[in-house]
């Protein structure tokens, strides 16, 4: 279902800013924090643009549609501290929504908006990163939930490709609500591939084994490599259902 864009002025947004980073000022360090920006709010379409995004009045990222995400690789430096965030119609100084984040210094964070502009609920999931690489023969996942029309809870379940299509409790991720990230829950790594893939994950409603709102395919590089992957769930584009594709960030190799 579509829904509607409801710009946010521009006044109200600046003025919103500039008090949340007068606010918050006084946490910052002049070490900066290393950040990436996901755009998972699924009604930034209706409008057929994609978002500029102002970091504390200072434009970082530049064209994110949604589910995309930038830098591509590596992190943006970007003050440590309490930041108000505004997210503008690409190339415009129309405000689209406002909200905020804190960023300790010398870390590596994922943001990711999510929520919808219409109702002016949009929210920012802050993860820190670990990109330390896992031990020899393993390989790390983790989740970020950014679905607001997803169940309340999720179970996520991670096996080997080629186990066929049966999982077994417990999950590889349990209980997983909307707006949280899980830990980095590391996996021997299987050296079998179908298509490239190495994994299977299967997803269904906290406490219940079917059916699965996501089957899909996860590839994990090479055992001597170790890899890290973060899988992003979000909504559909302008439909308020989880979207039966996760997006996948290759952390590391």
């Amino acid at each position: 279902m579509s829904r509607g864009f409801k710009a946010l002025p521009l006044t109200l947004a600046l003025a919103a800013l500039s008090i949340f980073t007068a606010s918050c000022g006084s946490s910052s360090s002049s070490t900066p924090a290393m950040v990436r920006f996901v755009n998972a709010i699924p009604d930034t379409a209706d409008y057929g643009t994609a978002l500029d995004i102002d970091v504390s009045g200072t434009k970082e990222f530049t064209d994110i549609p949604f589910q995309g995400f930038q830098p591509s690789s590596g992190y943006t430096k970007i003050a440590s501290g309490g930041v108000a965030i505004q997210g503008l119609r690409n190339g415009t100084t129309e405000g689209v929504f406002v909200a905020d984040a804190s960023l300790d210094a010398a870390t590596q964070n994922t943001l990711v908006a999510t929520g919808f502009v219409s109702n002016n609920k949009v929210v920012i999931i802050s993860a820190v990163d670990n990109n330390t690489a896992p031990a020899n023969n393993k390989v790390a996942f983790r989740v970020i939930n950014a679905s607001p029309s997803g169940p309340l809870g999720v179970d996520i379940y991670i096996i080997p490709v080629g186990s066929g299509n049966s999982i077994t409790p417990p999950a590889t991720i349990a209980n997983l609500p909307y707006r949280s990230t899980s830990g980095y829950v590391p996996l021997a790594y299987n050296a079998n591939s179908v298509n490239g893939a190495n994994y299977t994950m299967f997803m269904t409603a906290t406490g219940t084994m079917k059916p699965f709102l996501i089957t899909q395919s996860l590839s994990a590089g090479t055992s001597s490599a170790g890899a890290i992957r973060t899988l992003v769930l979000t909504d559909q584009q302008n439909i308020d259902q989880l979207n039966p594709l996760a997006m996948v960030l290759n952390d590391l190799n």
